[in-house]
């Protein structure tokens, strides 16, 4: 139990259902429509979609989604991929004889194709109740009154609003000013599309006037993309990965996204006493930095699209883990090897429900990097992406950027099971910190006997770009001591990551968390 007298927060509880997110309009949107009849799967599409107009420099339907899920009364994990693919126009050899060597975050040839709008309106279809009519309502609503910006949105705003240009500063800014708090945010553009959307389907969005504006945009800008890669836009079902920890099963999604990376980090820990170590102390931070930067390595030489990862079983073995582990000094840290392939990002939204029949979704939501790539469709105003910076430009690399392809991915909805029963739905948003922070909140669980709240508020760190970042709640005398092993330290400029998760107690009650490090809440009925 927290400690009243200290700032906090309580977990949230319910009989009949919950949702965890990071905007509290999302939250409460997502139980009416609970209260209403629709199910989980309704209530996440729902809110996921309001989050665009709630936190727009973290998400939107320019972007692109996944989802886990388990249907009433089961205990099987389904998956969803709605990561777009590269326009087929793409081609790394171009890229390379124009003098990159890496694709750049605000170039056009970094906007991948919209996957998410495809998959909301696939698992509407397949496993919602209501219709899309009623599921994209609230987000209609929203976009047209307005809604305050928040704190955290705010901050956000603040840092990386110069990413906007042209069309992108005219619809996400006002009088070419980022928004402040409490300023209202509208989308009209955005509005008219969700409309057209809720009575046409997917060819509201992937074909007719709606994809015309986004190719004209995208070809002024110097972009290949066409109206045949906007109507060929497909979300596929997959077979979830996972992997065991102690007594738990965690369930990731395939590649493209990177969920096998915190599997490996789990199956590197285990190596280790992590159980009778200080929980926020110097050995147990550098022991998971230690294993991220082996682990995050391991991905960029394997995961790609799912069609071109071929050492995945390679990735996942025990014997992987075991010759990993052994690399790991426990005095001195390791020399800098992380992320290579893709660059580091901050924002992402992630929502996860489960209603009164145990639907459980955990559902991720993205445009990577804080405003995607800056750019914006003239017209209806829906921001690109940048995923397909997630690339690389080395010739014949499993990742090599390639028409029709997937990037590798950051966004990695969580499940976790217990002896065959699901137990928690989850998500740690904060791109390539994903893996580290789905394995943090776990062993900050298993190992250390946290609730999922004081699992969440516990303090992180992150090695990345040569360093290790540290966030404040770490003393000290800890962040010394991290020093003298080696490690470069960098105390976070900003809160490293959010996360969500709700927990399916033994005795039927729903326990619902969310991250302060966000503006969000779990909420329940």
């Amino acid at each position: 139990m927290r400690n009243f007298q200290q700032p906090g927060r309580s977990a949230v509880f319910a009989n009949n259902g919950i949702c965890a997110t990071s905007h509290p309009l999302a939250a409460k949107v997502a139980v009416q429509i609970l209260e209403a009849g629709g199910n989980a799967m309704d209530a996440a599409i729902a809110g996921a979609v309001l989050l665009g107009i709630c936190e727009p420099q973290s998400t939107g339907i320019g972007g692109d989604a996944f989802c886990l899920f388990s249907l009433a009364g089961s205990n099987n994990v389904h998956a969803l991929n709605a990561s777009g693919r590269a326009p087929a126009g793409l081609d790394a050899t171009k890229l390379r004889a124009s003098g990159l060597d890496i694709l750049p975050l605000t170039s056009v040839h970094a906007i991948s194709l919209p996957g998410a709008m495809d998959g909301f309106i696939r698992l509407s279809n397949d496993h919602g109740k209501i219709g899309l009519k009623a599921i994209l309502a609230p987000a209609i609503h929203y976009a047209e009154t307005g809604v305050p910006i928040a704190p955290r949105v705010a901050f956000d705003y603040a840092q990386s609003g110069a990413t906007l240009h042209g069309a992108g500063r005219t619809h996400f800014m006002v009088q070419d000013k980022p928004l402040i708090v409490g300023q209202k945010f509208r989308a009209f553009g955005q509005a008219d599309v969700l409309r057209r959307v809720a009575v046409e389907g997917r060819a509201g969005f992937y074909e007719g006037e709606v994809a015309q504006d986004m190719v004209a945009s995208l070809k002024v800008a110097g972009g290949t993309h066409t109206l045949d890669d906007f109507a060929n836009v497909r979300s596929d079902y997959t077979t979830p990965l996972s992997g065991t920890y102690k007594g738990i099963e965690l369930v990731e999604h395939p590649p493209n996204g990177q969920g096998a990376t915190a599997i490996l980090i789990l199956n590197i820990l285990k190596h280790f006493n992590i159980a009778g170590l200080d929980p926020m102390g110097t050995q147990r931070a550098h022991l998971e930095a230690e294993a991220s930067k082996l682990a995050y390595d391991t991905r960029d030489r394997v995961i790609a699209d799912l069609d071109h990862t071929v050492r995945l079983d390679h990735m996942l073995s025990p014997d992987t883990a075991v010759k990993l582990a052994s690399l790991i000094d426990p005095n001195t840290a390791l020399p800098p090897s992380l992320p290579g392939t893709e660059a580091v990002h901050k924002d992402t939204v992630y929502i996860t429900v489960v209603d009164k029949d145990r639907m459980c979704v955990s559902l991720i939501y993205s445009i990577f990097h804080s405003f995607g790539s800056g750019f914006a469709s003239d017209k209806f105003g829906i921001l690109f992406q940048n995923r397909a910076a997630g690339f690389t430009l080395e010739e014949g690399h499993e990742n090599e950027a390639m028409g029709n392809k997937r990037p590798l991915h950051t966004i990695i909805p969580g499940m976790v099971k217990r002896v065959g029963k699901i137990e928690m739905p989850f998500g740690v948003m904060g791109g390539a910190y994903q893996p580290c922070g789905h394995a943090r909140l776990l062993t900050n669980m298993e190992d250390f006997g946290m609730d999922a709240q004081t699992a969440i508020d516990a303090p992180r760190c992150f090695a990345e770009n040569g360093g290790l970042t540290v966030e404040n709640g770490y003393n000290d005398d800890v962040a010394q001591g991290l020093a003298d092993k080696g490690h470069i330290i960098k105390r976070a400029e900003t809160p490293i990551g959010g996360a969500q998760a709700i927990v399916l107690r033994d005795d039927g009650v729903l326990e619902g968390a969310s991250d302060p490090r966000k503006d969000g809440i779990a909420l329940g009925y």
